[in-house]
């Protein structure tokens, strides 16, 4: 049973009144309804976010990746390394500056991006949501990601 509007969930320890809970089912089903998407690429759903990234902003430094995609760089790392071997990007060494590492599509990762672009369609269908529900979704969660990252919420 949750609690009523009225009653409100602020000291609640019912599973069902938890917000972060409601996130973790949320992106849980997201990442699911992306899967069989994916699965048609050869991508799992994080490899997919570093060439959303790639096919984005270009050649870019590790650094760059890392802080686009919200992740320490020991969890970039492993990603980049396996999508090296599948021969989707080349890292190296910069010219200008010894520690920075460049990162940047093959031939083969922007032939992907083709048939990417309708990943994003089709999980709209999937999900049964308009793009104005989606676009007042996702503002709404980078704001509560905002406000939890400066620990204002």
């Amino acid at each position: 049973m949750t609690h009523t509007e009225d009653e409100g969930p602020a000291g609640s320890l019912l599973l069902d009144d938890q917000l972060c809970f409601a996130l973790y089912a949320a992106q849980r089903a997201v990442t699911a309804a992306y899967r069989p998407l994916l699965d048609e690429l050869g991508l799992t759903y994080p490899q997919y976010l570093v060439l959303l990234v790639l096919w984005e902003r270009g050649e870019t430094t590790v650094k760059e990746l890392t802080e686009a995609l919200r992740l320490d760089y020991g969890t970039v790392s492993p990603l980049l390394k396996r999508l090296e071997a599948a021969g989707l990007v080349r890292r190296e060494r910069a010219a200008r500056d010894e520690r920075s590492v460049l990162v940047a599509c093959t031939g083969r990762a922007e032939e992907l991006r083709e048939r990417a672009a309708r990943v994003p369609g089709a999980l709209l269908a999937a999900t049964g949501l308009e793009a104005p529900e989606v676009a007042r979704l996702r503002e709404e969660l980078w704001r509560l990601a905002e406000r939890a990252g400066s620990g204002r919420l």
